[in-house]
């Protein structure tokens, strides 16, 4: 597996506003959507292109184009919704499915409740979004699931890292024999005892959403 901590001023200075306490909703939202698009662009630097012939206004000249089959974004719900936006902002042509899956906070292990996705993912780059990599349980269940449905390129986009995780997720897809890369903005401290990171930013599907009863 491969971390990439995006290292960036801009997107250092969106996660300390995303980690305050007092930002709200409406404004963790609009950040959280941006710090998306940034990371996207580290997330993207190996999308898979092909050559292209084109004609300017004066020449023709050769580029390239993403590949078929098209890229896969994969939000797991719920916050991982908060993320799409930003994600699909820099790669409209990606096709988009969506993941459901539920941590129990006495056990810390991942439930799939979920599932709106091809059946068949021969040969896709699936770009996963979940903002907090914390005990790495509800990642590794994604990424396991994605291969069994045959991705064979995988990455991971997250707001925040915990080593705890980042070291699971290591031990539970080092046997898939498939690429799996996680971009981040910044790995933190420590899991406190209720599987949290710190400092971390809180819960991110309730600071996007607010505490749903």
């Amino acid at each position: 597996m491969r971390l990439l901590a995006v290292d960036h001023p801009l997107v250092a200075h969106k996660l300390t506003v995303l980690r305050n306490v007092r930002t709200d909703s409406p404004t963790f939202r609009r950040l959280a959507d941006e710090l998306v698009t940034l990371l996207a662009y580290e997330a993207t630097r190996e999308a898979r292109v092909d050559t292209v012939e084109i004609e300017t206004p004066v020449a023709r000249t050769t580029g390239v184009k993403l590949s078929s089959p098209k890229p896969l974004i994969v939000p797991i719900l719920r916050a991982g919704l908060g993320m799409l936006d930003g994600m699909a902002r820099l790669v409209p042509t990606a096709e988009v499915g969506f993941l459901g899956m539920i941590r129990d906070e006495d056990t810390l292990q991942a439930t799939t409740y979920a599932t709106r996705l091809p059946d068949d993912l021969t040969g896709r780059q699936c770009y996963v979004l979940d903002p907090m990599l914390a005990t790495g349980g509800t990642l590794a269940a994604a990424v396991r699931f994605l291969v069994e449905r045959g991705a064979d390129d995988i990455t991971a986009v997250c707001l925040l890292a915990a080593p705890e995780g980042v070291q699971h997720l290591d031990d539970e897809t080092r046997e898939l024999g498939v690429p799996v890369t996680v971009v981040t903005a910044a790995v933190d401290e420590r899991l406190n005892e209720k599987g949290y990171i710190v400092p971390g930013l809180g819960d991110a599907g309730d600071r996007l959403y607010g505490v749903v009863d």
